[in-house]
């Protein structure tokens, strides 16, 4: 019974297949088409195999016999459809010049910067997936700049900003060593880099100098990064940059002192909080100061000084353990006037680039506190001096209060006399 029963089985399969072929068969015939093995071909020709591999392509830029190409220009070599087997880019003097392929071997691009004025040539070979060969051979070269300039990164006229730590007050200083006919081409090339994130603007101060400052004071600790990079770029009339700066620093500590030319004192905040005692002494009232006496007077070349301190926000540039003060640095060299002066000051600190300091002072002690009788600086007794030298740094704020004069902007780092949105308008971008 058992063999029975499987051979009926068998059958019935077999039967099965046959009426499924038969059907097919038929259904095939009315509808007109023909059944066929897979990549088998129909009446017209057709087949399911592979379309043939696209035509490759190379492609080179610089392009053949270029000329006046940028030196920051990127050389890259690209095939098509296929994979580059070598390429070389060689200066005059024979050298290759640094560059890597991608993963894919289908394009190579240099990763070292040409030379200014100089031809440059190409060779690459590259197969194609459609078995074609690739060999090129061309030369382009650099354009020749009529000029170049230098860029530095300064947090003031003397000092630099790389590496530093400065106060919350810093403006950042861009100097260029040659006018720059294109202000907006080298704005371009300036990049801010804070961490927090800071809002800030570049205003060009003249056609050397374009300066950075914060919509409002740093906040402690931010770390920045700025970077000139003016290598390759054309900043107008033939002038091109003649190599990339780069400068990190770091925000210290807020240090902010408010001196009031009404109450003839100094108040010093550190970290928003006011010192109330330096060497023992209490100083909740504020450092006593005498300040800008006031008044004018002509020059024997008929240029009209005066002696007030100006208000607004300063900011520390240098300091220095002994300057040199000359009345004749503003046009004063009649040693009869009573505002002739030729002096060695001890503990100076510049606050200003038309010659403003804090210092010390302790021919006129009595004053302090009580009357204003400088020439415009801030006079500060021993007793304070020595602390206030060794708190105050490059980025400090000295802000200066109740006088009639105002300090220009572009005094110093003048800057923060103005709203931000007036200070963006210097800027010579949209």
């Amino acid at each position: 019974m058992g063999r029975s029963t499987r051979s009926v089985r068998r059958t019935w399969r077999l039967v099965g297949v046959t009426v499924s072929l038969a059907a097919l068969a038929a259904t095939a015939a009315c509808s007109g088409a023909q059944w066929r093995a897979p990549g088998q071909s129909g009446p017209g020709g057709s087949s399911d195999s592979p379309p043939p591999p696209s035509a490759s392509a190379l492609q080179v830029k610089p392009s053949a016999n270029a000329r006046d190409v940028s030196p920051a220009a990127p050389v890259t070599v690209e095939i098509s459809n296929g994979t580059l087997e070598s390429v070389a880019v060689t200066n005059p003097e024979g050298r290759a010049v640094k560059g890597a392929f991608d993963a894919a071997k289908s394009t190579w691009t240099n990763s070292e910067e040409l030379g200014y004025n100089k031809t440059y040539k190409i060779t690459a070979v590259g197969v194609g997936a459609d078995g074609q060969r690739h060999d090129h051979t061309s030369t382009f070269s650099t354009v020749k700049p009529k000029n170049f300039t230098l860029p530095y990164l300064r947090a003031n006229a003397g000092t630099l900003l790389d590496g530093g730590k400065f106060g919350v007050g810093q403006i950042i200083v861009a100097w260029f060593d040659e006018i720059v006919p294109n202000k907006a081409a080298a704005e371009k090339s300036l990049v801010v880099t804070t961490d927090p994130v800071v809002e800030g603007a570049w205003r060009w101060m003249d056609g050397h100098e374009a300066q950075w400052r914060p919509k409002s004071y740093w906040p402690a600790g931010t770390k920045v990064t700025v970077e000139a990079k003016v290598y390759g770029k054309h900043l107008g009339g033939g002038l091109w940059g003649q190599e990339d700066r780069k400068a990190s620093f770091t925000i210290g500590q807020s240090k902010i002192a408010i001196a009031d030319s009404k109450t003839h004192r100094m108040k010093v905040y550190i970290d928003g909080k006011q010192v109330r005692r330096i060497n023992g002494r209490d100083v909740t009232a504020g450092i006593p100061i005498s300040m800008g006496k006031g008044g004018y007077e002509t020059t024997p070349r008929g240029t009209r000084v005066d002696y007030w301190t100006r208000s607004g926000p300063h900011v520390v540039t240098l300091k220095y353990e002994v300057y040199r003060m000359t009345s004749a640095s503003f046009g004063i060299t009649d040693k009869n006037s009573p505002n002739y002066y030729d002096e060695k000051i001890k503990k100076s600190i510049r606050i200003s680039g038309a010659g403003e300091f804090m210092h010390l002072a302790d021919w006129n002690i009595p004053a302090h506190g009580v009357r204003n009788t400088s020439h415009g600086c801030i006079n500060i007794a021993p007793a304070y001096i020595y602390w206030v030298y060794s708190q105050f740094g490059a980025g400090d704020i000295v802000d200066v209060r109740h006088t009639p004069m105002k300090l220009p902007y572009n005094d110093g780092l003048g800057g923060w006399v103005m709203s931000f949105d007036e200070w963006k308008k210097g800027s010579a971008l949209d």
